[in-house]
């Protein structure tokens, strides 16, 4: 697993990159000071993962970073981990396609999980978002399918933040079959990833 960290503060991008050595000992860690380099080392390494990024970085707009790192690593998990708790940046990152919202605030136990449910190929999002169902799906649309029990069932274990290989144990079939029933629960309800999926499926009243 090849892992990008994109912080501005050293400090902090050495102990995130420390913890995430021992969560997956495997991983090749690579670290950025800001978009500009995080972007670099995107373009330059198309085998990349998973990309962690500060949103307050100093050379440009997190929007744009973001926006800019998608295009530069199109296969990667993007996940934000930020000092900021402002629910409209929230919203607004799960909006543009991340796949999780980390604290740092939070306590080191809980961001841990956090970290190795994001490793497993899961979804986190901040306890007060899913809670609210406050993330808007502005520009998305429903393609206005029933669920089967299947994908309802899957959507449950997704919108808890369970990673495919959880999802597979609790339904007792393989993860292969997972993807196939993601895939369809996706296409059910007009969405382009996991975290897309809960917030429009809030939005409609299913969970």
């Amino acid at each position: 697993m090849k892992i990008l960290i994109a912080d501005d503060h050293a400090l902090f991008r050495d102990g995130l990159s420390m913890n995430l050595e021992k969560l997956a000992p495997q991983a090749i860690i690579s670290q950025a000071a800001n978009f500009t380099q995080a972007q670099k080392i995107a373009a330059s390494e198309p085998n990349l993962n998973l990309i962690i990024i500060d949103l307050d970085m100093p050379d440009m707009s997190w929007e744009e970073g973001l926006c800019n790192l998608q295009k530069a690593a199109p296969k990667a998990r993007i996940v934000v981990i930020s000092a900021s708790d402002e629910s409209r940046n929230i919203k607004k990152a799960l909006e543009l396609g991340v796949s999780g919202y980390i604290s740092k605030r939070m306590d080191t136990k809980v961001l841990n999980s956090a970290l190795q449910l994001i490793i497993d190929g899961g979804t986190y999002l901040p306890p007060s978002i899913v809670e609210k169902g406050g993330v808007g799906n502005s520009g998305l649309r429903s393609s206005g399918k029933h669920l089967t029990s299947r994908q309802s069932e899957v959507l449950g274990y997704v919108a808890e933040g369970m990673s495919n290989k959880q999802i597979a144990y609790e339904m007792g079939v393989s993860e292969a079959t997972v993807k196939l029933h993601i895939n369809a629960l996706l296409r059910a309800v007009g969405a382009t990833n996991r975290t897309q999926a809960v917030v429009i499926a809030q939005k409609m009243g299913i969970i």
